[in-house]
Formats: structure tokens, sequence, C-alpha cells
């Protein structure tokens, strides 16, 4: 069964040019130039994972992604033209589960669509998968972590992924290159960025809830929970 993308964007011809290149690919495409479409169609319809700019006219794209959380665990990646690291881990703590940064090339978009959907075909849970570590606790089954009974907010696969790495195996180093290949299933080519900025993203979350860290930075080598 072919698998179905939703295209929210609306600069026409990026929106064509991502619809040709997916239905090259085999996938089937659907089309939204505005938020207020993009939302209609979110309410109504599933998709297997959802292209998003957030610079949309009706509603925002960060609008349309929360009601897309509302309802569904669909992987989003973001369009975005933005480019700072605080821009960026707000739209991770907004609850996207990547993003791209405008201009892009359609090879880099491939791969991070199949990134996403190979976690979302491999991250069905197990039933009665409970990973505790301490206070911390995420439950695979229903893709939550708590912390303190505190239910974090708007956890994303990659997040999830980090966490239970790390809390299946308490006060173990990991190497940014182990992490990165457990959590995005794909080859560490070195860039720490994006480990970075969800590292970042789930300490904020955590802080939240409580004062006590629970990520610890090992300088030169990596992560590891404790």
């Amino acid at each position: 069964m072919s698998q179905n993308i939703l295209i929210v964007e609306d600069d026409a011809h990026i929106n064509n040019l991502l619809k040709e290149a997916l239905e090259k690919e085999n996938f089937v495409c659907e089309q939204a130039f505005s938020g207020s479409e993009a939302k209609l169609l979110v309410e109504m319809k599933s998709y297997s994972l959802i292209l998003l700019d957030l610079m949309l006219p009706g509603i925002s794209g960060e609008e349309v992604l929360s009601v897309i959380r509302s309802k569904s665990r669909t992987p989003v990646i973001v369009l975005t033209a933005k480019d700072s690291l605080d821009e960026k881990v707000d739209i991770l703590v907004n609850g996207a589960d990547d993003y791209i940064t405008k201009p892009f090339e359609i090879k880099e978009v491939l791969a991070r669509i199949g990134v996403q959907l190979r976690h979302s075909a491999s991250g069905q849970p197990e039933n009665s998968s409970v990973i505790t570590c301490s206070d911390l606790m995420l439950d695979r089954q229903n893709f939550t972590v708590t912390v303190n009974n505190t239910l974090l907010p708007k956890i994303t696969r990659q997040e999830f992924a980090i966490l239970e790495l790390l809390a299946r195996h308490p006060k173990r180093v990991f190497s940014k290159e182990e992490i990165f290949e457990y959590a995005w299933d794909e080859p560490y080519m070195g860039e720490t960025k994006t480990l970075d900025v969800h590292i970042s993203n789930i300490r904020k979350k955590i802080k939240k809830v409580t004062d006590r860290e629970y990520i610890e930075t090992v300088w030169g080598i990596g992560y590891k929970l404790y």
C-alpha cells in the first residue's frame, strides 16, 4: 500500500516540485496551500507523513502543528526559513519530528522523509513495554515520558528514542555517534547540531517539571543518564 503524504506549502512552485519528486518515489501526495486548508484536511484524514511550512495564509503552520498533535503522532517535518538555534528548538518543542531549512535540496527532503517513515514503521510499541530509571518512566505502548508522575509535553520520536537508549543503560556514557545512529536510524556524518538541539529540547521539557538534571554531558565523548 502506498504511503500518503500531505504537503502544506503556500508557494505553488515549491509545493508542486515536492509533489512531483515524491510521486516519482511512489508516494501518494495531497496538497494544501493555506493553513486553513491544511487544518481541514488533517481533521478529516490520516496521513503517513506531513511536510509543513510555517508561514502560511489563513492560520499559521504552528497552529496546524498543534491541531495535528492534538489528534495523532503522525510524523511532521517542518519546512522553515528560520535558521537560528532558538527558532529550531522552538519548532521541535512544539511537536515537530524534524525540520528542513529553506532553501533545500530535494534529495535531503527524500532522505529525511525516509528516516521518519522508518521510525514510524519500526517504532510500533510492544505491549506493556515500560522503561524506568529512578523517577523517569518511558511507556512505549503509549509513547509517553513522565517524571515524578508528571507527563512531559509533546515528546517527539527522536527525543523518545534518545531517552530510551539512555534509560535502558543508566550511567553508561554514549557517544554522540551512538545516540544519533540509534535515534535517527542513519549513519552519523559528524554533524552534532541536530542531536544537540534535541538534547537541549529534552532538558527544557524536564526542567519544567523538576530541577533535577537527568542528562549529563560528558565533554569530548557524549551523554549519559544519571
